[in-house]
């Protein structure tokens, strides 16, 4: 993505810092809260369609636990799809004020490997490993007295997280829902919004729709978001914090449009990645060891020779190899093109899939939250996006 979040350590609110966020969090959990564990076992307890290709999973924990989070976060589940190893991360849709299960809202892609996995295999019992929550694409980090929330197809589930989240602790907050979608019938929430909108008289909810649906005739605002429209909805602009998710051409243009109505991006923030499920080009499978996220971004290019440019050796203890890697590339990087098979998802530092731990040696790491300090003191390391500052030994 073009824009990313200020990058910050995930940690629990005090509660005098809840009170201050307007009780965005709810209070702090007993020790049996899956928290910031590594993995755990999600057992799926109800599936819903939410409309013809989006459906919504429920989970509960394995064992006796309750789940903390922060609105608008995401986990990474662990899948073996075909006999590979495959990571995702989702947005969480549901709200950290019902911690006793935690939800995702998938969209069928077409061709989507995972999407369709999920669709068609998923069901009440079923069994999936998942990371702990992480993101700062959140409520809790950015409170204040009044909201925008911009969404464009499946990346209303972050906002959706934040508007549960606001209307289950009878918040006071002024909020302005829009939301961006192809037609009446591919508005995701639609119902519920609608529903906790009129027990609401501070949300306001605006659908945007580019064409009707064979069934039903649009009459709401058409087209796609522009300045007119932000105008229109919004003529308080200047004076709400913006949460913005959705396809990166949508959130470009969401970024473009307050630019040019002069509206201070400080107050501006929008997911740093996507979580749609895309096909690979021609339908042919990702190479050997390397598992895409729903992430938008393409396979490492190689670097050119360049015999200025110092190289290190990195060993990785489990598999038995050892690789060069260059000072100017990040270790996952020169794994994979090595044939090397390591965990992960994102390769921008934020879902945590490819954490390792360092055994001995030094490395440049530049993450977008996708690590904890203490697991940082702890000589972990992600190696999507950790440059090597000298031989390195991993334990990988």
């Amino acid at each position: 993505m073009s824009v990313t979040d200020d990058t910050l350590a995930r940690r629990p609110q005090t509660p005098r810092a809840a009170s201050t966020a307007q009780g965005l969090l709810p209070p702090l959990s007993s020790p049996d809260c899956w928290d910031d564990e590594d993995r755990t076992v999600l057992v799926c307890s109800a599936v819903s369609d939410i409309t013809h290709d989006v459906k919504n999973f429920v989970f509960e924990p394995q064992t006796d636990r309750t789940f903390q989070f922060e609105a608008g976060q995401f986990l990474t589940l662990l899948l073996e799809i075909g006999g590979h190893a495959v990571n995702r991360c989702y947005t969480i849709s549901s709200p950290p004020t019902r911690p006793h299960r935690i939800a995702i809202t998938v969209k069928r892609v077409i061709g989507g490997p995972v999407s369709n996995w999920l669709h068609d295999n998923v069901v009440p019992g079923t069994k999936i490993a998942a990371m702990a929550p992480l993101g700062a694409f959140t409520l809790a980090r950015q409170p204040t007295d009044k909201y925008l929330f911009l969404s464009a197809g499946s990346g209303i589930t972050p906002l959706m997280s934040m508007t549960r989240t606001l209307h289950d602790l009878g918040s006071d907050a002024d909020m302005v829902f829009v939301h961006s979608a192809r037609t009446p019938a591919d508005i995701v929430f639609r119902h519920e919004l609608a529903a906790i909108e009129s027990v609401m008289s501070n949300l306001r909810v605006v659908h945007v729709c580019e064409n009707d649906y064979p069934s039903e005739r649009w009459g709401g605002m058409r087209g796609r978001l522009s300045p007119d429209m932000l105008r229109a909805v919004v003529p308080d602009l200047h004076e709400r914090v913006t949460f913005n998710c959705g396809p990166v051409p949508y959130m470009e243009s969401v970024s473009r449009i307050l630019g040019g109505l002069d509206y201070d991006m400080r107050s501006y923030h929008q997911e740093s990645f996507t979580f749609d499920d895309p096909a690979e080009p021609d339908g042919a499978p990702p190479p050997e060891g390397v598992e895409y996220d729903d992430i938008a971004i393409s396979p490492p290019t190689p670097e050119t020779d360049d015999d200025s440019v110092a190289s290190y050796a990195v060993e990785f203890v489990k598999s038995g190899r050892t690789i060069s890697v260059r000072a100017d590339e990040n270790v996952l990087d020169a794994a994979l093109a090595a044939g090397l098979r390591l965990p992960s998802s994102c390769s921008q530092g934020m879902c945590g899939t490819c954490k390792l731990s360092k055994l001995a040696g030094e490395v440049e790491m530049s993450h977008n939250g996708g690590i904890r300090p203490r697991e940082i003191a702890a000589n972990k390391i992600l190696v999507c996006c950790s440059k090597p500052l000298s031989d390195l030994t991993i334990d990988g």
